[in-house]
């Protein structure tokens, strides 16, 4: 049975699901900053999805990064399964511009995070709903 690293569950919202990946904002409203994560049993790595779930995976993984470009107008949109800190196989979208916090460095370990506002949060779910209506199945909640 899938379940979502506790720390993910943390630093996250969860804005839903595609038909493999649950898709994760990073509560940081300095990036535009989604997560992937295939709703797999304890898989670490790429290599150790089936090969019809590592297509899917780069399909959703496509479409986010489409959106993200076009959406927030990305200078460059950097992708990474880093896992060091969490194992469980995720994702990483994060769409860098040049008068970000962090440019040209990477944002981890930057600076402590600034949550979104309830009211940002509201929004961007509206846009990614309306966006991804085809694929998307909806959250439970916005926790």
């Amino acid at each position: 049975m899938f379940v979502l690293d506790p720390r993910l569950q943390q630093d996250t919202i969860d804005f839903g699901h595609f038909s493999l990946s649950r898709l994760l904002l990073m509560n940081d409203c300095r990036y535009p900053w989604f997560i992937l994560v295939p709703q797999r049993e304890s898989l670490q790595e790429i290599h150790q999805l089936t090969g019809a779930d590592r297509q899917q995976l780069w399909d959703e993984s496509a479409r986010l990064s489409l959106w993200m470009e076009r959406y927030f107008d990305a200078d460059k949109l950097n992708i990474a399964a880093l896992g060091n800190i969490v194992s469980q196989l995720h994702l990483h979208h994060v769409g860098r511009r040049i008068d970000d916090p962090a440019w040209p460095n990477p944002i981890w370990g930057h600076s402590p995070a600034i949550p979104y506002s309830p009211e940002e949060i509201e929004s961007l779910y509206r846009e990614v709903q309306t966006e991804f209506i085809d694929l998307l199945n909806k959250s439970e909640s916005l926790t």
